[in-house]
C-alpha cells in the first residue's frame, strides 16, 4: 500500500485552499507528507489555514501565497512567486472556483464572466505557466499530477439558477480530457474529481438549517454528505502510483447522486 499510494515529500499545489473541499484537500496531503502551497483571495483566511494545518503537522509543510487567479496578472503573480521557490511541482489541484445564482433573465454579465474566469480560464492558464516545473518533475515512472475540480453540475441539470457555474464545471471536463492528450507525452497525468454535495462556502445556503441539510441528505443515496476521507481518498489515489497509467478521466464523488439521477425518489430532486 505504501508502495502504490505514498506521496510523502512531493510538492503540491492547492487553489483556492484556505476552505472547503480545497482546506480538506490541503490538510489529507499535509497529513500524508506533502508540501503543500496554498492560494486565496482572503488573506487572513488564508494564513489562518495554514497556521492550523502546520500545527496538525508539527512542522511548515503548508504555505500561503496570496493570490487573484480569476485575472491574468493574478495568474502570473502567482506563478512567479512560485517558481522563486520551486523548481518542480509534483502535484497541481486547480481547485480555485466561484459560484452565481440569478434567475435566468436577469442573469447578468458580470456573474458569466466572474464564475467562467476562475472556474475554467484559471486553471487553463495555471497549468499552462506552470507547465515547465511540472514537466521537470515528471518521469514515465513517476508522472507529474494535474487534478481539477469540476463538479455533478457538468453531468446533471443541478435545478438552480447556477447557469455561468454548471457550464464552467462542463468546460473543466472537457479541458482535463483535451489537456491529458498533448500533455501525455511530456508524463503529465491531468484528471479531475466531480464532487457532489460537500459541506463548504458554496453548499452552505442549501444547509444551513436541519430541515434542508435533511432535504440535501435526502438528494443523496449514501444518505450522508461528502467528508474529508471522501476527497482525500480521492486525491491520494490520482497523486500516486496507484493511478499512473490513468489519464484524462473525470472520478464523480457523489455518493450515487448521477448514478440515480432520474430513477426513483431520487429523480425528483435531481
Amino acid at each position: 500500500m505504501n508502495h502504490l499510494f505514498s506521496i510523502d515529500n512531493k510538492v503540491a499545489i492547492v487553489t483556492g485552499g484556505s476552505r472547503g473541499i480545497g482546506k480538506m484537500i490541503s490538510q489529507g496531503l499535509v497529513e500524508q507528507g506533502c508540501k503543500v502551497y496554498i492560494t486565496a483571495r482572503n488573506q487572513t483566511e488564508l494564513e489562518a489555514t495554514a497556521n492550523e494545518l502546520n500545527e496538525l503537522a508539527g512542522k511548515q509543510l503548508c504555505l500561503p501565497i496570496h493570490a487573484d487567479l480569476s485575472t491574468m496578472q493574478g495568474i502570473m503573480t502567482f506563478v512567479e512567486a512560485i517558481k522563486t521557490k520551486e523548481k518542480k511541482i509534483d502535484i497541481l489541484i486547480n481547485n480555485a472556483g466561484a459560484t452565481w445564482g440569478a434567475q435566468y433573465s436577469e442573469f447578468p454579465e458580470v456573474g458569466w464572466d466572474k464564475v467562467m474566469n476562475l472556474n475554467a480560464k484559471a486553471p487553463f492558464f495555471v497549468t499552462q505557466q506552470l507547465l515547465d516545473v511540472l514537466a521537470e518533475s515528471a518521469t514515465a515512472e513517476e508522472p507529474a499530477r494535474v487534478i481539477n475540480i469540476a463538479s455533478i453540475n457538468a453531468f446533471n441539470n443541478p435545478r438552480m439558477t447556477n447557469y455561468s457555474y454548471a457550464a464552467s464545471k462542463a468546460a473543466v471536463v472537457q479541458l482535463t480530457r483535451h489537456l491529458a492528450a498533448d500533455l501525455v507525452d511530456k508524463n503529465i497525468n491531468i484528471n479531475a474529481i466531480a464532487p457532489g454535495f460537500f459541506l463548504s462556502k458554496m453548499t452552505e445556503y442549501s444547509i444551513e438549517n436541519k430541515d434542508q441539510q435533511t432535504f440535501v441528505k435526502n438528494m443523496v443515496p449514501k444518505g450522508r454528505l461528502g467528508n474529508k476521507d471522501d476527497i482525500c481518498g480521492a486525491v491520494i489515489y490520482l497523486s500516486s502510483k496507484a493511478s499512473n497509467w490513468m489519464t484524462g478521466h473525470t472520478l464523480v464523488l457523489d455518493g450515487g447522486v448521477i448514478a440515480a439521477s432520474g430513477f426513483g425518489e431520487y429523480g425528483d430532486f435531481i
